[in-house]
């Protein structure tokens, strides 16, 4: 499986806190409001069954989705797994626990932003920090969309200072690991190395 990182339960608190604009609300309202916003970004990254849904019944096609058939850690909804297996995306899987970032969903989203074809990702286990790497690889001037439980969905417009401060968040991260300083060089690489294209 490679390596992985975990994040820790004292950085929660400071992922939380929300790196984009958060719409609040529920459904295709709040993605109607956002998409005023939204722009025609780079590329647009969706994590999440339910916002990559609402997306997609508005028409708004993902560059790349991410999604685990799962919703606040319980079975998503018929609906809304049919309706996130959209006909024109190319399908990659990948292994994924909760509350880490694997080596298997970096790679993944890394070539998803290489590709030029829609790319859906779906993960095998929880995709709820696939934000984390989309961020910190996605070229600037993409947008990443998130759903934050309960309340709406969060738009991050990537920018450079925007970058700069998920990398401060990934070191604190990355200092918290217990792996060997050669696997956490090569994460930082990867995370790094992907956004020069």
């Amino acid at each position: 499986m490679g390596f992985h990182l975990t994040l820790p339960d004292t950085l929660r608190p400071r992922f939380r806190e929300i790196f984009g604009c958060l719409y609040k609300g529920k459904g295709d309202d709040t993605i109607k409001k956002l998409s005023k916003d939204l722009g025609s970004p780079t590329k647009l990254i969706s994590v999440g069954d339910v916002t990559t849904f609402h997306l997609l019944n508005l028409g708004i096609i993902p560059d790349i989705l991410i999604v685990d058939d799962r919703t606040k850690r319980g079975p998503a909804s018929d609906r809304v797994v049919v309706g996130t297996k959209h006909k024109g995306f190319t399908e990659i899987s990948v292994d994924n626990p909760a509350g880490v970032i694997t080596e298997d969903l970096i790679d993944a989203v890394g070539n998803a932003l290489n590709a030029d074809e829609h790319v859906r990702i779906f993960v095998r286990g929880e995709e709820d920090l696939a934000a984390v790497p989309a961020i910190l690889m996605a070229p600037e001037g993409s947008a990443v969309l998130y759903g934050q439980p309960d309340e709406g969905v969060v738009l991050v417009k990537i920018t450079l200072p925007k970058k700069e401060q998920m990398k401060d968040l990934l070191t604190e991260i990355l200092n918290e690991q217990e792996h060997n300083t050669e696997q956490i060089e090569t994460i930082r690489r990867k995370l790094d190395g992907y956004q020069n294209h």
